[in-house]
């Protein structure tokens, strides 16, 4: 009886190792066969070569009116016919018909800029929506507000008004870590010229000439502001005291002591997920929700932004955005805050180093010129030493990615136990033939 029961979980054994190898089998295919993991589960930055942009570019301002990312991950372009939805659609980007193209909504974001200036407004281009969305905060005047309502009629009806809670404002004062007699901001992007290092940060934390420290007794020279353009763009550039950005300046410090790599510098999609970083208000993460932006600060107006739904606060001014460690922009100001959440507009990156003629300084890449090692750390966003990675912000962890249906990881690993269960078997079953025939031997032979 004994022997029979050992038989028979020996032979389910195998039954179970054959059934494993089989459904291993079918996973690997499917998860092959099948459509990468879906985008929303892992932020992707999407540069100007990737196809929503390609598209649009390649077709016009005429035939097109943007692009974005999806739900479901996947870049979609706005066309206004069907014939170019057509094109589209056969490039493998989902196309969506539109009324108004991308020239109809420059030229009435054009129209709004001409008319006389309203501090406490802005508006940006809503690519989903196909309108220009104005949108006014609680300081502006009724008077006010009727006369902007009257431009955007004489525009059309896809100018779209709303009024907004809190104010427009710059977030300059109340954080650490650097500061000068102009107010308060957290650092940016570390970048240089090949020959010198500098932090890349907003360009209303203070005028050119403006010494920035580390702390707030003032003991530690950080450098001093010598380029940048408040208003019309929002970005500055701060030179290091002894040129040099230091160890650890292509990471932006997300709090804790961890900190994010950055590899490179690229432009967002509508609908891309990004995170924000703030000495104020630490890591925060949200949605590119326009581009384009113009905000009439009290200050100014400033021009050409990206609209996120990412809350900020006080001290977050200058502070870096970014997208799997690609560098995105810099944070100049918003409405809100982060119990109540907001609108938030950032400086892009790209268009910032191109004025005033830096690159980026990647994590890896030595700054300060060909074969020079960047070493003293940047206060603040670009933090020393901060390496260790943050979870979804850089991407999915090992255990993640085996674990996706999606991946061919959860069918390898199914696969590498049925074939272990299966040698089990065969060794037991050997192993037992073995002693059962010493047995035999033994009793013959005595």
């Amino acid at each position: 009886m004994r022997h029979a029961r050992r038989r028979i979980v020996r032979r389910v054994a195998r039954l179970a190792a054959v059934g494993g190898l089989l459904v291993g089998g079918t996973m690997v295919t499917r998860a092959v066969a099948s459509e990468p993991p879906d985008a929303s589960a892992a932020p992707h930055t999407l540069s100007r070569t990737a196809s929503g942009a390609g598209l649009v570019s390649e077709l016009g301002d005429e035939r097109t009116a943007g692009h974005w990312v999806g739900t479901d991950g996947r870049p979609v372009v706005a066309v206004t016919d069907e014939r170019t939805a057509g094109t589209v659609r056969r490039s493998g980007v989902a196309a969506k018909v539109v009324r108004h193209s991308m020239s109809e909504l420059r030229s009435a974001a054009s129209t709004l800029r001409a008319a006389p200036r309203v501090p406490g407004t802005a508006w940006a281009l809503d690519y989903r929506s196909n309108e220009v969305v104005v949108r006014g905060d609680r300081t502006v005047s009724p008077a006010d507000w009727s006369r902007l309502t009257g431009v955007a009629e004489g525009i059309g009806g896809f100018v779209r008004m709303e009024r907004t809670e809190g104010t427009f404002t710059t977030r300059l004062n109340g954080a650490e870590p650097i500061l000068s007699t102009a107010g308060r901001c957290s650092a940016g992007f570390n970048v240089t010229d090949g020959r010198a290092d500098f932090i890349l940060t907003a360009g209303h934390c203070g005028p050119t000439g403006s010494v920035w420290f580390g702390d707030g007794g003032g003991g530690r020279q950080v450098g001093r502001t010598v380029a940048g353009s408040f208003p019309g763009d929002d970005f500055s550039l701060v030179e290091y005291a002894n040129g040099k950005a230091g160890d650890g300046a292509g990471v932006v410090a997300v709090g804790d002591g961890k900190g994010v790599r950055i590899t490179g510098a690229g432009e967002p999609a509508v609908g891309q997920r990004v995170f924000r970083s703030g000495s104020t208000s630490g890591l925060r993460d949200g949605r590119v929700t326009a581009l384009d932006a113009t905000v009439n600060y009290p200050e100014g107006t400033v021009s050409g932004l990206i609209e996120t739904d990412v809350c900020a606060e006080p001290g977050d001014s200058g502070g870096p955005m970014f997208s799997e460690g690609v560098a995105l922009g810099v944070t100049s100001g918003g409405n809100g805050d982060c119990a109540k959440g907001g609108t938030t507009y950032f400086q892009p990156l790209p268009e910032a180093m191109e004025s005033l003629g830096v690159r980026l300084i990647v994590d890896g890449q030595q700054g300060g010129g060909p074969g020079a090692a960047p070493s003293s750390p940047a206060a603040g966003a670009a933090a020393p030493g901060a390496t260790a990675p943050v979870t979804g912000v850089e991407g999915s962890t090992l255990l993640a990615r085996l674990t996706d249906r999606r991946n061919v990881g959860p069918g390898l690993l199914v696969v590498a136990g049925s074939l272990m269960a299966l040698v089990a078997t065969r060794w037991i079953r050997a192993e037992a033939d073995r002693k059962a025939y010493r047995r035999h031997y033994a009793s013959t032979w005595g």
